[in-house]
Protein backbone atom coordinates (compact mmCIF):
# COMPACT_ATOMS: atom_id res chain seq x y z
CA UNK A 1 0.00 0.00 0.00
CA UNK A 2 1.01 3.53 -0.41
CA UNK A 3 0.17 6.69 0.57
CA UNK A 4 -0.59 9.66 -1.39
CA UNK A 5 -0.39 12.97 -0.45
CA UNK A 6 -2.90 15.36 -2.74
CA UNK A 7 -1.76 19.06 -3.14
CA UNK A 8 -4.69 21.49 -4.53
CA UNK A 9 -3.22 24.94 -5.58
CA UNK A 10 -5.90 26.73 -8.00
CA UNK A 11 -7.60 29.66 -6.12
CA UNK A 12 -10.56 28.12 -8.46
CA UNK A 13 -13.35 25.29 -6.94
CA UNK A 14 -15.55 23.82 -9.67
CA UNK A 15 -14.05 26.21 -11.74
CA UNK A 16 -10.73 24.87 -11.57
CA UNK A 17 -9.43 22.46 -14.10
CA UNK A 18 -5.99 21.23 -12.51
CA UNK A 19 -8.72 20.25 -10.01
CA UNK A 20 -10.68 18.50 -12.55
CA UNK A 21 -6.82 16.75 -13.56
CA UNK A 22 -6.32 15.79 -9.52
CA UNK A 23 -10.06 13.92 -9.58
CA UNK A 24 -9.59 12.21 -12.60
CA UNK A 25 -5.90 11.36 -11.09
CA UNK A 26 -7.79 10.16 -8.17
CA UNK A 27 -10.64 8.33 -9.69
CA UNK A 28 -8.26 6.45 -11.82
CA UNK A 29 -6.02 5.86 -9.26
CA UNK A 30 -8.26 3.79 -6.60
CA UNK A 31 -9.13 1.48 -9.63
CA UNK A 32 -5.91 0.43 -10.09
CA UNK A 33 -4.48 0.67 -6.62
CA UNK A 34 -7.71 -0.21 -4.27
CA UNK A 35 -5.71 0.18 -1.20
CA UNK A 36 -3.62 3.02 -1.36
CA UNK A 37 -4.52 5.49 1.11
CA UNK A 38 -4.58 9.71 0.41
CA UNK A 39 -4.45 12.60 2.09
CA UNK A 40 -5.39 15.68 0.87
CA UNK A 41 -3.39 19.39 1.51
CA UNK A 42 -5.05 22.38 0.06
CA UNK A 43 -2.79 25.74 -0.84
CA UNK A 44 -5.24 27.75 -2.87
CA UNK A 45 -8.46 27.74 -1.25
CA UNK A 46 -7.18 27.97 2.36
CA UNK A 47 -4.26 30.23 3.60
CA UNK A 48 -0.96 29.19 3.63
CA UNK A 49 1.36 31.13 6.25
CA UNK A 50 4.14 32.41 4.61
CA UNK A 51 7.83 32.42 6.19
CA UNK A 52 8.95 35.41 8.76
CA UNK A 53 11.97 36.47 10.50
CA UNK A 54 10.83 34.34 13.61
CA UNK A 55 10.43 31.11 11.05
CA UNK A 56 14.17 32.06 9.52
CA UNK A 57 15.51 32.57 12.75
CA UNK A 58 13.91 29.14 14.17
CA UNK A 59 14.71 27.35 10.87
CA UNK A 60 18.28 28.04 10.91
CA UNK A 61 18.78 27.33 14.74
CA UNK A 62 19.69 23.78 15.75
CA UNK A 63 17.10 21.72 17.06
CA UNK A 64 18.64 21.43 20.61
CA UNK A 65 19.13 25.19 20.53
CA UNK A 66 15.61 26.24 19.71
CA UNK A 67 13.39 27.89 22.27
CA UNK A 68 9.46 27.99 22.92
CA UNK A 69 9.54 30.57 19.58
CA UNK A 70 11.92 29.02 17.35
CA UNK A 71 9.58 25.84 17.84
CA UNK A 72 6.24 27.45 17.30
CA UNK A 73 7.64 29.12 14.59
CA UNK A 74 8.33 25.89 13.14
CA UNK A 75 4.89 24.15 14.13
CA UNK A 76 2.55 24.77 10.94
CA UNK A 77 6.47 23.92 8.75
CA UNK A 78 7.23 20.70 10.87
CA UNK A 79 2.98 19.22 10.32
CA UNK A 80 3.85 20.34 5.99
CA UNK A 81 7.35 18.54 5.98
CA UNK A 82 5.68 15.45 8.52
CA UNK A 83 3.32 14.66 5.39
CA UNK A 84 6.08 14.96 2.98
CA UNK A 85 7.96 11.97 4.73
CA UNK A 86 4.89 9.90 5.72
CA UNK A 87 3.69 9.84 1.92
CA UNK A 88 4.83 8.16 -0.77
CA UNK A 89 3.64 9.78 -3.62
CA UNK A 90 2.65 13.32 -4.28
CA UNK A 91 0.33 14.83 -6.61
CA UNK A 92 -0.01 18.56 -7.30
CA UNK A 93 -2.75 20.34 -9.01
CA UNK A 94 -1.42 23.22 -10.16
CA UNK A 95 -2.64 26.30 -12.80
CA UNK A 96 0.08 28.80 -14.29
CA UNK A 97 -0.53 31.98 -12.83
CA UNK A 98 1.78 35.16 -14.58
CA UNK A 99 3.77 31.94 -16.05
CA UNK A 100 4.77 30.42 -13.13
CA UNK A 101 2.18 28.95 -9.65
CA UNK A 102 0.04 30.74 -7.43
CA UNK A 103 1.25 32.21 -4.40
CA UNK A 104 -0.46 29.86 -2.44
CA UNK A 105 1.71 27.28 -3.55
CA UNK A 106 4.83 29.15 -3.07
CA UNK A 107 3.94 30.14 0.46
CA UNK A 108 3.71 25.90 0.29
CA UNK A 109 7.07 25.12 -1.08
CA UNK A 110 8.60 28.15 1.34
CA UNK A 111 7.40 26.16 4.57
CA UNK A 112 8.76 22.79 3.72
CA UNK A 113 12.03 23.61 1.81
CA UNK A 114 13.94 23.67 4.87
CA UNK A 115 17.62 23.03 5.77
CA UNK A 116 18.49 19.33 7.44
CA UNK A 117 14.77 18.39 7.32
CA UNK A 118 14.15 18.14 3.01
CA UNK A 119 17.26 19.03 2.05
CA UNK A 120 21.16 19.50 3.38
CA UNK A 121 24.46 20.61 2.11
CA UNK A 122 27.06 17.67 1.58
CA UNK A 123 29.81 19.32 3.30
CA UNK A 124 27.37 20.64 5.72
CA UNK A 125 28.41 24.21 5.01
CA UNK A 126 27.25 26.43 2.18
CA UNK A 127 28.99 24.74 -0.88
CA UNK A 128 26.63 24.76 -3.52
CA UNK A 129 26.12 20.54 -3.61
CA UNK A 130 22.90 19.91 -2.31
CA UNK A 131 22.00 16.47 -0.75
CA UNK A 132 17.49 16.00 -1.59
CA UNK A 133 16.34 14.43 2.29
CA UNK A 134 13.03 12.73 0.66
CA UNK A 135 14.33 9.55 -0.81
CA UNK A 136 11.88 6.80 -2.89
CA UNK A 137 9.36 9.45 -3.37
CA UNK A 138 7.08 10.21 -6.86
CA UNK A 139 5.80 13.43 -7.74
CA UNK A 140 3.25 14.30 -10.53
CA UNK A 141 2.50 16.92 -11.68
CA UNK A 142 -0.88 18.15 -13.21
CA UNK A 143 -0.64 21.53 -14.75
CA UNK A 144 -3.02 23.52 -16.24
CA UNK A 145 -2.14 26.36 -18.76
CA UNK A 146 -3.95 29.19 -20.64
CA UNK A 147 -1.37 28.94 -23.84
CA UNK A 148 0.52 26.03 -25.19
CA UNK A 149 4.67 25.46 -26.30
CA UNK A 150 5.68 25.89 -22.55
CA UNK A 151 7.39 22.09 -22.81
CA UNK A 152 10.97 21.56 -23.88
CA UNK A 153 12.10 22.98 -26.90
CA UNK A 154 8.84 24.83 -27.54
CA UNK A 155 8.01 27.75 -28.57
CA UNK A 156 7.32 29.03 -25.05
CA UNK A 157 9.71 27.29 -23.01
CA UNK A 158 11.42 29.87 -21.95
CA UNK A 159 8.52 31.44 -20.25
CA UNK A 160 7.27 28.31 -17.92
CA UNK A 161 8.42 28.68 -14.76
CA UNK A 162 5.50 26.69 -13.72
CA UNK A 163 6.22 22.67 -14.06
CA UNK A 164 10.10 23.72 -14.73
CA UNK A 165 10.24 25.51 -10.91
CA UNK A 166 8.51 22.78 -9.46
CA UNK A 167 10.82 20.04 -11.08
CA UNK A 168 13.76 21.95 -9.98
CA UNK A 169 12.84 22.78 -6.64
CA UNK A 170 11.35 18.77 -5.57
CA UNK A 171 14.52 17.78 -7.39
CA UNK A 172 16.72 19.69 -4.81
CA UNK A 173 14.32 17.92 -2.13
CA UNK A 174 15.28 14.71 -3.53
CA UNK A 175 12.13 14.06 -5.86
CA UNK A 176 13.54 12.33 -8.75
CA UNK A 177 10.63 10.55 -10.20
CA UNK A 178 8.56 13.01 -12.10
CA UNK A 179 5.89 13.37 -14.04
CA UNK A 180 4.13 15.90 -15.61
CA UNK A 181 1.12 16.27 -17.02
CA UNK A 182 -0.05 20.00 -18.72
CA UNK A 183 -3.33 20.44 -19.86
CA UNK A 184 -2.71 23.50 -22.08
CA UNK A 185 -5.46 25.66 -24.63
CA UNK A 186 -7.72 26.79 -21.72
CA UNK A 187 -7.35 30.41 -22.58
CA UNK A 188 -8.25 29.36 -26.43
CA UNK A 189 -11.52 27.41 -25.31
CA UNK A 190 -13.72 25.75 -28.33
CA UNK A 191 -12.65 22.99 -30.28
CA UNK A 192 -8.85 23.35 -29.55
CA UNK A 193 -9.17 23.59 -26.04
CA UNK A 194 -11.89 20.29 -26.31
CA UNK A 195 -8.76 18.37 -28.25
CA UNK A 196 -6.55 18.90 -25.37
CA UNK A 197 -8.74 17.63 -22.65
CA UNK A 198 -9.49 14.57 -24.52
CA UNK A 199 -5.46 14.27 -25.06
CA UNK A 200 -4.64 14.82 -21.51
CA UNK A 201 -7.21 13.13 -19.90
CA UNK A 202 -6.92 10.08 -21.91
CA UNK A 203 -2.98 10.00 -20.16
CA UNK A 204 -4.31 10.22 -16.93
CA UNK A 205 -6.75 6.97 -17.43
CA UNK A 206 -3.25 5.31 -18.34
CA UNK A 207 -0.81 6.27 -15.22
CA UNK A 208 0.30 3.65 -13.64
Amino acid sequence: MNKVLIINASIRNERSYSRKLTQLFIENWKIKHPDDHFTFRETGLETIQSIDEKWIAGAFTKTEDRNEENREALQFSNELIRELKENDIYVIGTPMYNWSIPSGLKAYIDQVMRINETWKFRSGKPDGDYVGLLENKKLFILSSRGDTGYGENEKNEHMNFQTTYLQFIFGIMGVKDITMISLDNEEFGGEIFEQSKQEIFQILTEVE
